[in-house]
């Protein structure tokens, strides 16, 4: 059985992950706009990990005997900018989230509370992958600028992640 402090943790980050999938579809509607397919594309498999991210601390809680709480999310909006500040954004997002998964985590180790801590160590990994990926993203953004043929060979790149 996991504890009540635990499984209150575990539905704000799931809210959390709901809400990051809400951002990153606003995002990639945003980029599809500004026709930049492939920077849309990215955004939308991220929206769908963010989702199966979810998912999986969904069926953790449940296997746990917790109860889940699904919270309103609140409206992403729909301008982000230029596409090196929509990058900007989701960097910056992702660095919130590992503060987020790093807070649970300390949470789970104080709670001596092991298959939450074993599970959440999968998600810290994660981060670390995710502030990488963006990151090189932005580097790569900042370096050809947001005008010219070298912003359009990267939104060729980023069409090529897989598809949902």
């Amino acid at each position: 059985m996991i504890s009540k402090t635990m499984q209150d943790a575990l539905n704000a980050q799931i809210n959390s992950e709901q809400a990051s999938a809400q951002l990153y579809l606003a995002m990639s509607a945003h980029c599809e706009g500004k026709s930049f397919k492939g920077f849309a594309n990215w955004l939308m498999v991220q929206a769908s990990e963010e989702t199966a991210h979810a998912m999986k601390l969904i069926t953790f809680l449940l296997d746990r005997g917790g109860k889940l709480e699904l919270k309103p999310i609140v409206a992403p909006p729909t301008d982000f900018g230029g596409i090196i500040q929509v990058f900007e954004q989701t960097l910056a997002h992702e660095k919130g989230i590992t503060s987020k998964i790093n807070a649970l985590f300390e949470l789970a180790r104080n709670e001596k509370d092991y298959a939450s801590e074993i599970t959440l160590q999968w998600y810290v990994t994660e981060q670390v992958e995710e502030e990488a990926n963006v990151g090189q993203i932005v580097e790569h953004l900042r370096a050809v600028g947001d005008q010219g043929g070298g912003i359009w060979y990267l939104d060729s790149k980023m069409g090529k992640r897989g598809k949902v």
